[in-house]
């Protein structure tokens, strides 16, 4: 079933079709209900389609064999016999269908959807003449005054705090892993791992389960309770575990940590103590001209200041995309309860929504509808605004985009200073897909339209922290 929520783009259909130098010498006309319904008129009459029935039966008789007949050498009569039913119903309804389509175009009728035929009925072939009947859906006029409209834009502050963060991530990162002399939450602990009895001893023989040389991570064990108890550990303490529970009895790593099998792991339900020999903690890296080429890449930073704010930007870039998207959000509320008073054609929309989505049925729609249509009015709304401001997609918009992806995708694996020539390499390879593609370029258009809107609305731009942006968010859904 379509999902209701989802924006269903009205562009209108004529985009879509191939322009064609056709010559419109049927009898088309229109006939407007009101402002957003009306009827499209096609008379057909055999000197219309005659001759290019011909020439396509001739088509057919180079490909076609028929006995008697050699392939190329049937008779026009013959393939009329033949094929002549078919053929002409086939061509009758390309010529109206183009006819439709060229009529709108010459005539720059804006619709909605497509023309819908108003009876579909198989015609009689016999006959020469014919009138076809199409219900079209009009797009309504619509005026849209940004400049008098208001709208909210949030800058969120960039605190110390989320700047010491983000300084002591990078630091961790690029840091060295040296001996340590007590576990914290990130420190890997080695040492030997010995299976218990129910009384606490070291279980002995064949069966028993003995690693002489362990590791373990606290930070990455399942169940915090269990990690807990390595944390102030020091060398040659002995720590008594249950890896079951650590694990939350998942066998596949439960094997790992103990060097077992995986059938043996699942019984492997005991508790285990663990004797320290050796702990490895992370050294921070140092503040210095190769670190800071590590992180920006080379000759951006140089010093300590310039790290920092370095830092600043980083991570305002990246949440200014949160800011960006509460604006969108925002923007298309007030819109569309300003200019939303929209007179729609609802009963083709919902004819036409039938059949095109599987799962939409006479019996649904009208629920399914309704809920749609604050979508349906934003999308003639995005339609009038980039009409207006004259907003177009060029291929440069899409692969800028894809770039800003790939951008931030880099910078979840702490690639803060990958080179555009990779940049633009990799939004190429997203924009292979052809799903990827799509969306990307609806983004990139969408990013257009919410910029022409920046220039021509009334901006009221706050500065807010972290929390009060969350709490605005959360208000705004």
């Amino acid at each position: 079933m379509l999902n209701p929520n989802k924006k269903i783009n009205f562009a209108r259909y004529l985009k879509t079709q191939t322009r064609k130098h056709y010559k419109n010498i049927m009898n088309v006309s229109i006939e407007k209900f009101d402002n957003v319904n009306g009827k499209i008129t096609v008379a057909i009459e055999e000197c219309d389609y005659k001759d290019k029935v011909t020439a396509e039966l001739k088509r057919i008789g180079k490909t076609h064999t028929l006995p008697g007949f050699r392939k190329g050498h049937i008779t026009v009569d013959q393939l009329r016999r033949r094929f002549g039913k078919q053929v002409k119903s086939d061509v009758i309804n390309q010529e109206v269908y183009e006819a439709v389509i060229n009529y709108i175009r010459e005539n720059n009728i804006a619709i909605l959807g497509e023309p819908l035929p108003v009876e579909v009925k198989e015609i009689n072939l016999d006959d020469a003449n014919y009138t076809f009947e199409y219900e079209i859906g009009l797009t309504p006029e619509i005026n849209v005054d940004l400049a008098g409209t208001a709208l909210p834009y949030y800058n969120i502050e960039v605190s110390k705090e989320m700047i010491d963060e983000q300084d002591a991530n990078f630091r961790e990162r690029f840091g060295n892993q040296v001996p340590g002399e007590e576990v914290d939450e990130k420190a890997l602990v080695k040492g030997s791992i010995m299976e218990l009895n129910e009384d606490g001893s070291v279980k002995e023989g064949e069966d028993a389960i003995q690693v002489v040389s362990g590791i373990i991570a606290p930070m990455y064990l399942k169940s915090k309770e269990e990690a807990d108890k390595f944390i102030g550990k020091k060398l040659n303490d002995k720590v008594v575990f249950n890896p079951w529970n650590a694990c939350e009895g998942d066998v596949t790593r439960l094997a790992s940590m103990l060097n077992i099998d995986k059938e043996k792991a699942a019984e492997a339900k005991s508790n285990f103590e663990m004797s320290i020999s050796e702990i490895i903690v992370v050294k921070p890296a140092e503040l210095n001209e190769e670190y800071y080429k590590n992180i920006f890449g080379p000759d951006k930073v140089k010093t300590e200041e310039e790290y920092f704010n370095a830092i600043k930007e980083m991570i305002s870039a990246q949440i200014s995309g949160n800011s960006e998207l509460l604006f969108h959000m925002q923007a298309e509320k007030t819109l569309v309860e300003k200019f939303g008073n929209i007179e729609l054609p609802q009963e083709f929309l919902k004819k036409w929504l039938v059949r095109r989505n599987e799962g939409l049925t006479a019996e649904n729609i009208d629920a399914e509808f309704e809920k749609m249509i604050p979508s349906l009015k934003w999308q003639l709304i995005k339609e009038r605004i980039a009409a207006v401001a004259e907003v177009k997609i060029e291929e440069a918009d899409v692969i800028n985009h894809a770039k800003a992806i790939a951008r931030q995708q880099f910078a979840q694996y702490g690639m803060t200073n990958v080179e555009d020539d990779m940049l633009t390499d990799y939004a190429k390879r997203i924009l292979d897909d052809k799903n990827s593609r799509s969306r990307i370029i609806e983004e990139a258009g969408d990013m257009k339209l919410f910029e022409a809107i920046k220039q021509t609305a009334k901006i009221e731009a706050k500065s807010v922290s972290i929390e009060e942006f969350k709490t605005i968010a959360e208000g705004a859904q």
